[in-house]
């Protein structure tokens, strides 16, 4: 009785849903189901197949591509060149210092170290972030990290 009723609810929700999507209504499905069952809209018969029957889904996923190294020399020399505090007019290479060669002074380079970590979606320790004083060792660090993105 049970598995009767489940199998003619479903036949219901599927013809409601096929009427639905034939008309190109721009009602919602529920009212439509609503309208349709108090009605007594009797389109469920037996052996009919609705129009999601015998239709297989199929799920991709997709990744994001791997972070190259020059992927993440773009990212951070595009972070700082827009950070405000830099020096303008110099070239921003693998070798610049954050603080001699950018000009930032120690809070400025806490400030980028975050804005880093936020780029990556990553943490930096306080003891890891002590150590990046270029921006090679800032992409060295992120290369390393298998969970940056």
């Amino acid at each position: 009785m049970f598995r009767t009723s489940t199998l003619r609810a479903t036949r219901l929700i599927g013809n409601i849903a096929k009427n639905a999507i034939s008309r190109q209504n721009t009602r919602s499905l529920a009212v439509f189901a609503f309208n349709s069952a108090h009605r007594g809209n009797n389109n469920t018969q037996i052996g009919r197949q609705n129009a999601f029957c015998g239709k297989q889904q199929l799920k991709f996923y997709s990744d994001a591509p791997p972070l190259t190294r020059e992927i993440i020399k773009g990212r951070i020399i595009d972070l700082l060149e827009t950070y405000g505090k830099t020096k303008k007019n110099i070239e921003i290479t693998e070798k610049s210092s954050l603080s001699k060669d950018l000009g930032l002074d120690s809070f400025d380079v806490v400030e980028v170290i975050m804005e880093i970590e936020y780029e990556f979606s990553i943490i930096i320790p306080d003891d890891d972030a002590d150590d990046i004083k270029t921006v090679g060792q800032a992409i060295d660090y992120i290369a390393k990290q298998p969970d940056a993105f």
